[in-house]
């Protein structure tokens, strides 16, 4: 067996035996290892750099253990307490997504594939027979998502911005007509940022049958919400379901998802029991909840703008700046993702760049700052001068 194919089996030092080991001793590892990370210096791109700042606030709540049992909406006798903060933050998030509390319900899910799931069994209810149209250009999770679920996935050109051809679209579902259509929207696709347009897509897709919109928005929803030109991304733009986060640009150390629906009433169950949230989970965590609601109330919606903002001048100040080093960037509008040309394994390893084939991006999140830009740009000329020498 090849190094390249060699199992990567545990350190002895850290295997967990019959016995128990002594608590100290592996106390002492956990903190090496925190110290061993916190002294790496390479920039981890589009993930915060105030996590200390930010384990401050919130260090006490993870001493709490949070267990819900159901939806924030439902009747319970368990941890009504934290309920409240999940409702005030999801009221929060159906604000910049167009909708007041008496029009989209849902939940904080432990991560944005969670919130996913939750948001297309939602969404497919009611339609006939639906297929899942999905642009080339969407987040894998949304194939992954599909295929767990059992959805017939049909797969929709992306035009050159990156957002779905809703001339496509519309050759598509005329080929499926009266079926019922299921649509994913983009907002933040993975490789540009590109944002779909909710309401030509649902035009584009309603003259042949019922339609949904869902809005994969994890990636681009906050950015979207504080544009100074604000897209049509939302449910004030006819999606009937949305996914949303804000783990990477608020700085949370856990991910979070936040689901979205339109609300309706729901039709009991084959045990005559009325589930008004059917989450995907039985039984979850509060804590999600509780960290975006600590971290929102400490910026407040001025203090998000104000991030939003100032990630979007990075954005800008890196196109000009990867322009002039010759890497032939591209940035969709408003977006916070800029790509340009890979540049060598060297500067990918150094700056951990996510890669797509050819192309290298970056998220102006977390430490991407003017300062880190000039010396990524300055490092992407030398690669570049030094290989036309």
């Amino acid at each position: 067996m090849s190094f390249r194919t060699a199992p990567n089996l545990p350190d002895e030092g850290l295997a967990i035996g019959f016995q128990p080991s002594p608590p100290a001793a592996d106390t002492r590892k956990l903190h090496r290892l925190y110290r061993a990370l916190d002294r790496d210096e390479r920039p981890f791109l589009g993930f915060p750099s105030h996590l200390g700042q930010v384990m401050a606030e919130l260090a006490p709540l993870l001493g709490t253990f949070v267990d819900q049992r159901s939806g924030p909406y439902s009747p319970t006798v368990f941890d009504a307490a934290t309920v409240e903060y999940e409702k005030a933050v999801l009221t929060y998030f159906a604000a910049l997504a167009g909708a007041s509390p008496e029009e989209a319900h849902g939940y904080v899910a432990a991560s944005s594939r969670e919130a996913l799931l939750h948001g297309l069994v939602m969404a497919r209810r009611g339609l006939p027979e639906p297929s899942v149209y999905v642009s080339e250009q969407a987040h894998f999770d949304v194939v992954r998502a599909c295929e767990l679920l059992g959805m017939n996935t049909v797969r929709v050109n992306a035009l050159p911005d990156d957002t779905m051809d809703p001339d496509d679209l519309r050759r598509q579902t005329r080929m499926r007509r009266g079926a019922g259509a299921l649509v994913v929207a983009t907002c933040g696709t993975p490789l540009r940022g590109a944002i779909d347009n909710v309401a030509e897509l649902r035009a584009a897709a309603a003259a042949f049958g019922p339609v949904r919109v869902h809005v994969d928005a994890s990636a681009g929803g906050l950015t979207a919400a504080h544009s100074d030109q604000v897209p049509s991304w939302s449910l004030a733009h006819g999606a009937y379901s949305i996914t949303l986060s804000g783990h990477r640009l608020l700085g949370l150390p856990v991910p979070a998802g936040i689901s979205l629906v339109r609300r309706e009433q729901d039709a009991p169950t084959a045990l005559g029991i009325q589930m008004p949230d059917r989450l995907v989970v039985g039984s979850r965590s509060g804590l999600s909840a509780l960290l975006l609601w600590t971290r929102l109330r400490s910026l407040g919606r001025a203090g998000v703008a104000a991030a939003v903002a100032r990630c979007q001048d990075v954005a800008g100040y890196a196109l000009e700046r990867f322009e002039a080093a010759g890497a032939s960037p591209e940035r969709f509008p408003g977006s916070l993702t800029v790509t340009f040309d890979r540049p060598s394994d060297r500067v990918v390893d150094k700056w951990r760049l996510e890669c797509f084939g050819d192309l290298a991006r970056i998220t102006t999140t977390g430490p991407m700052t003017h300062t880190a830009v000039d010396e990524l740009a300055a490092e992407l000329s030398a690669v570049r001068q030094g290989l036309a020498a």
